[in-house]
């Protein structure tokens, strides 16, 4: 430990103190900051909400006779971002609400922010060098600026909506396409800077919440099935994460060779397959054991509510097991909508975005737990 860590444990104003300070009244920035970390994806609505916590589709799409980002010099990248600037001027997308963000101007701690909330990409928030995010105001659909393409278009939907988000993305594409000469092959599709994006440029993915198969230990042969017919399965910040929580993400691997719509139906398919067989699971575990059950989700409300610290990984896994009591009706009065912004809320850039200033690992468990408390009915 270096002598900056060994002073801030060792502050005379105790963190925990600090904490509890704020117990009684919240303060009007955090409830500010807090509004401004939820996002319409974190709602709890959708079909199958239950299980299917978000949908979202997006494209990889690059200029004609320009460099990728990851070798274009920084003129062109400033060109491509003047050409978005454009777009935004020119077209309809500032009238139905969007701004652009450059990455450049946002402080690292809410580029963080961004990530968590599945905005950007952990990419985007390094390459902060004429890059930007153009985000519609209910943050459903949001555009990447020069990330690993020139643009990437996304739009994040509660439950299961992949349709939507095919035709939302779709429509957004479109505009971008009348003002922009796209790099397009007619034998490969859409080049991108990824080999595995060349064709349709588009992935869909969902975020699921499988917490009976887990428990039933049938979770590793079912995901070894889904990965042997072309898709990936990941942790819900993508590619390198592990599963926590019981939540995990499913998307395409695949962009050549098929349609858009035979990507997104495809997974619609598998998905669809995934929900029917997390729910046999629950219904089994009610028959072998609903006390138990009412008992588990119970205690994890329980510490929940009480913990004065908590660490990340058990307080994905404490909510993993609260949101499903809540799903079989064993627990009362807690909203869907709480349980999703907790996901985010208690991620480690937004717990030090709502306190405003740099946490070390003691103080971030010190305030997930205070966070914790204060969502929670």
């Amino acid at each position: 430990m270096n002598d900056k860590e060994k002073a801030k444990y060792n502050s005379p104003k105790d963190p925990l103190e600090e904490i509890l300070m704020d117990n009684d009244g919240e303060n009007k920035m955090q409830q500010k900051r807090r509004s401004e970390i939820v996002s319409k994806w974190m709602e709890g609505t959708g079909p199958d909400a239950d299980i299917v916590i978000s949908s979202r589709v997006r494209l990889a799409r690059n200029i004609r006779k320009m460099p990728f980002p990851p070798l274009a010099s920084d003129e062109q990248r400033e060109k491509v971002l003047q050409a978005a600037k454009d777009v935004i001027r020119n077209s309809r997308l500032q009238e139905s609400g969007f701004e652009m963000l450059e990455i450049n101007a946002l402080p690292p701690v809410f580029r963080q922010v961004l990530v968590e909330k599945h905005l950007i990409s952990p990419l985007l928030a390094r390459e902060n060098r004429f890059s930007a995010l153009i985000l519609r105001k209910d943050e459903i659909i949001s555009i990447m600026v020069n990330e690993e393409d020139h643009f990437r278009i996304q739009c994040l939907l509660p439950g299961l909506q992949l349709e939507k988000a095919w035709q939302e993305t779709s429509g957004y594409d479109d505009i971008l396409e009348s003002y922009l000469d796209y790099a397009f092959d007619e034998e490969k599709g859409y080049l991108t800077a990824c080999p595995t994006n060349v064709g349709t440029g588009l992935r869909a993915s969902v975020m699921l919440h499988l917490p009976a198969l887990a428990i039933t230990q049938q979770i590793n042969r079912i995901l070894s099935a889904v990965s042997q017919v072309g898709l990936a399965v990941r942790g819900i910040y993508g590619e390198g994460t592990e599963m926590t929580g019981n939540l995990l993400q499913i998307s395409n691997q695949i962009t050549l060779g098929q349609s858009e719509e035979e990507i997104w139906q495809n997974l619609y398919s598998v998905t669809r397959q995934l929900i029917n067989q997390e729910k046999n699971a629950r219904e089994h575990l009610l028959n072998e054991g609903r006390e138990k059950l009412g008992d588990r989700a119970g205690r994890a409300y329980g510490i929940l509510k009480n913990a004065w610290m908590i660490d990340s990984k058990e307080a994905m896994q404490l909510l993993s097991d609260v949101r499903l009591g809540v799903d079989l009706g064993l627990l009362k009065g807690v909203p869907l909508k709480i349980l999703n912004e907790l996901l985010v809320l208690t991620r480690p850039g937004c717990l030090q975005y709502l306190k405003d200033k740099n946490l070390n690992p003691y103080e971030r468990d010190l305030e997930r737990a205070m966070q914790i408390q204060k969502c929670l009915p």
